[in-house]
């Protein structure tokens, strides 16, 4: 979020344009997309927390290169070294959690996980943009590198724990997780991260334009009411962690989550709002989806085979990324010929594929759970 978060000083610190710096970020975006999937089977080979240190200290690397060298091209470079960095976190974070978190509590730490995520992001634009503005601009890529440091140090000290492939197996059988992931499954799960990143970034990104341009909402309310709708998904994701952790049809918990959410966006899109309803309404939105975040994580590690979380979280989250790349081309073009209102109908639909494929991939794990026993009960 650093550099999103300096975009309105950064074109007279580099003497750039925004079209520059917007291919900075999509560098750093198209990186990730690139090596996450690698990435995440060296994390099952080499160890999770390995590469997340290693992660973290070519990420404090790269923010610390622009502290040093505030030039557009050494931006670029460093958006490329922080796009690796970023392609690890995600499979090392979860196969760290996965394989070091009891699974009665593994919903709620999948939240919490989550959660951080969204307090970070909502940090960012204010410490990044007072930092610049008290001293200067390089000097926010600086605090990124010092914070990117800090997190080194406090998850170095111990050993990761790395289960033997007999206690892989043996944990895969005592939680009915398979010993392979079927592509079939890899292919619906990164197709159901990729959906996830359509329904709600269409939201977070385009929404204050569609508001204002096509539904005669100020631009103080729109900003209000997305400001709602990113704190009620934040805790919203607390709230799914507990819900997760109390039952085992995560699936059908995400899916009835997304219809409601598809419904309000629905609401929205057809029914005129005042400020107060429309604030409330996408904040039930936001919450709602928030609510799908943990248990789509553990319908993720439901079809991880055990020791391999790195891997398969590699490849789903790539979803994210192809999503993040797809969705502003997409959003964007509507809002170019005035299609104000196609936007949360868009965010709809794809709230409805969300549910669909969940659903489906609860029958699937309940089909392969039975198939499972069977056999074993048959040996």
């Amino acid at each position: 979020m650093t550099v999103p978060a300096l975009l309105p000083l950064l074109p007279g610190v580099m003497e750039v344009g925004f079209v520059e710096l917007g291919i900075a970020i999509g560098v750093f975006n198209i990186v990730t997309a690139l090596v996450q999937i690698p990435l995440g089977f060296m994390v099952d080979r080499l160890g999770a927390k390995r590469m997340l240190l290693a992660a973290l200290l070519l990420g404090a690397f790269s923010f610390g290169l622009v502290a040093a060298i505030p030039t557009y091209t050494c931006l670029l470079v460093a958006m490329a070294l922080a796009g690796l960095a970023n392609g690890v976190y995600h499979p090392a974070d979860y196969a760290l959690l996965s394989r070091g978190m009891a699974p009665e509590r593994m919903g709620r730490a999948f939240s919490v996980h989550t959660f951080s995520g969204f307090l970070g992001g909502a940090l960012a634009p204010p410490v990044m943009i007072g930092v610049a503005m008290m001293l200067e601009p390089r000097w926010a890529f600086a605090v990124a590198a010092g914070a990117g440091l800090l997190v080194f140090a406090l998850v170095a000290p111990g050993r990761e724990q790395v289960p033997s492939e007999r206690e892989a197996a043996e944990s895969s059988r005592a939680e009915q997780r398979p010993l392979s992931t079927p592509l079939a499954s890899l292919a619906i799960l990164m197709l159901l991260f990729m959906m996830l990143n359509l329904s709600t970034g269409s939201i977070e990104q385009f929404s204050v334009s569609a508001l204002v341009g096509g539904f005669d909402v100020s631009l103080s309310d729109a900003n209000r009411a997305l400001t709602v709708f990113l704190f009620s998904t934040a805790f919203g994701v607390l709230a799914g962690g507990v819900l997760a952790d109390l039952t085992q049809r995560h699936g059908s918990l995400a899916g009835i989550a997304f219809a409601l959410a598809a419904c309000l966006a629905m609401v929205v899109a057809s029914v005129p709002l005042s400020p107060l309803m429309l604030a409330l309404v996408l904040g039930a939105t936001g919450f709602l989806a928030g609510v799908v975040a943990p248990s789509r994580d553990m319908l993720v590690r439901a079809a991880s085979p055990a020791g391999a979380e790195g891997r398969t979280f590699g490849i789903v989250s790539t979803g994210f990324n192809i999503g993040g790349v797809v969705g502003p081309i997409l959003f964007g073009f509507m809002l170019d010929r005035g299609w104000h209102t196609s936007l949360f109908w868009a965010t709809a639909t794809f709230m409805g594929i969300t549910t669909l494929i969940v659903l489906y991939q609860e029958q699937r794990k309940i089909r392969s759970t039975g198939t499972a026993l069977a056999e074993a009960q048959g040996s």
